[in-house]
């Protein structure tokens, strides 16, 4: 099969490279790529992800037979809707069944109507409404955009000051465009906070290995959000109990609601819980791959991805047994420093092959190459991924392996996973 990946991020290049293993895969392109996914695809980077009707004449024009499309603007703005019109299969929801990530209120609607354990929550279109119900609560509180917003729109505000701060930011102030005109408000729950990742057909759903992320930019969970400073797998924290309850309370009546609302999700269902004294809670849902979470997840995948991929689209998970290392894997993400406010690009890099020959992947998110030379140009440059028999081994081997490699200004956390080693 002649595949095309869509887009050009370190979650990209994960799945490039697990595709790359397939026996299905003859011929491998991304859009647009970038100077890791370069060595395992053939780049169009001259395709934004978020041109649909350029990622539709690629893939005509090009004969493929499949496109996996990762990024959530692209399934939002129906890319696999279109791809399919034209005949062209396509891995990843429809626009409407996407609204699961790509609407907080869409997705908290179908929570609170079909009973899924979740925060209460209030929303709101009018910035007024929405101030007089906070001067009714306490902090802590949490405010989220309706829309994308790049992992950024949720504030975790410790005052009510900061939380109408956010409110009027959103609402008033643009932050967010468009994504920000609606808000939610939801009661702060508390607990650790564990992924799940999720193959869904439609009829099955198959739980990946459970992962962690690390959101705030410094140690010990300090600093801005990010879209993700590293993350690893399996969970120490997902056990076998918690595990059922989630899918019994969680993921299966997520299912039977989507079904009962009349759409079908095909695709990678992201779910984010807390795990609260009351049980596992549905902090959001995305509706793809997680970043940087497939970086740690994906290594452990012992089964055929393009062989999911084509059983999602085709409604025939149910056959299959999807199967897993016995092994831990933690990812070690290398960002500019500055990020995620105003970083500079263009900083050489160096030590690559140094960390990989130490036996970790490098993972490339954010980087181009510029007069030969291996260049940043993102906020989140690499993510360094190496397995272990324990989560321990597998954290010390990444970092051995991250600090291998250099850039001007490079900064990373020194605790991935170390709560849980």
């Amino acid at each position: 099969m002649k595949v095309l990946v869509v887009g050009g991020g370190g979650r990209e290049h994960a799945v490039c490279k697990k595709l790359k293993e397939s026996r299905l895969v003859t011929e491998l392109l991304c859009a647009p790529g970038n100077a890791g996914i370069a060595q395992a695809a053939r780049c169009v980077p001259g395709v934004k992800a978020t041109d649909v009707e350029a990622i539709v004449k690629l893939a005509k024009d090009e004969k493929v037979d499949f496109v996996c499309v990762t990024p959530d603007d692209p399934l939002a703005l129906g890319c696999v809707d279109e791809l399919e019109k034209e005949g062209i299969a396509a891995f990843g929801p429809s626009a409407y069944a996407a609204q699961m990530e790509s609407s907080k209120i869409f997705s908290k609607n179908l929570m609170k109507k079909y009973g899924i354990p979740t925060a209460e929550s209030e929303t709101f279109d009018d910035m007024d409404a929405a101030l007089a119900y906070l001067d009714t609560k306490s902090a802590p509180i949490v405010i989220k955009a309706d829309g994308l917003a790049l992992g950024k729109g949720v504030i975790v505000a410790q005052t009510m000051d900061e939380a109408k701060e956010a409110v009027i930011d959103m609402m008033q102030g643009g932050r967010f465009g468009k994504s920000g005109a609606r808000v939610l408000i939801e009661e702060c729950m508390f607990g650790r906070e564990v992924t799940v990742l999720c193959f869904c057909d439609g009829k099955t759903i198959v739980p990946m290995r459970a992962s962690q992320d690390h959101k705030r930019v410094f140690d010990h969970d300090q600093g801005p959000n990010t879209g993700g400073m590293g993350a690893f797998a399996p969970s120490p924290l997902y056990t076998p109990e918690i595990a059922e309850r989630t899918m019994n309370e969680i993921l299966v009546p997520t299912l039977n609601a989507m079904h009962a609302e009349g759409f079908i999700f095909k695709g990678v269902l992201y779910v984010g819980l807390m795990l609260t004294e009351k049980g596992p809670k549905v902090v959001e849902y995305n509706a793809r791959f997680g970043d940087p979470e497939t970086q740690a997840v994906l290594p452990l995948l012992d089964s055929d991805l393009m062989e999911i991929m084509v059983a999602v689209r085709n409604q025939t998970l149910g056959d299959l047994s999807i199967r897993w290392k016995d092994a831990s894997a933690a990812c070690i993400v290398l960002a500019s420093g500055g990020y995620p406010g105003k970083y500079e690009g263009g900083k050489a890099i160096t030590g690559v092959d140094e960390a990989e020959k130490a036996g970790a992947t490098v993972y490339h998110a954010g980087t181009k190459i510029a007069d030969d030379q291996l260049v940043t140009a993102g906020g989140r440059v690499l993510g360094v991924t190496a397995l272990g028999e324990t989560l321990r081994a597998a954290v010390d081997s990444a970092y051995a392996a991250a600090r291998k490699i250099h850039f001007d200004g490079v900064h990373m956390r020194s605790d991935i996973g170390s709560k849980d080693c």
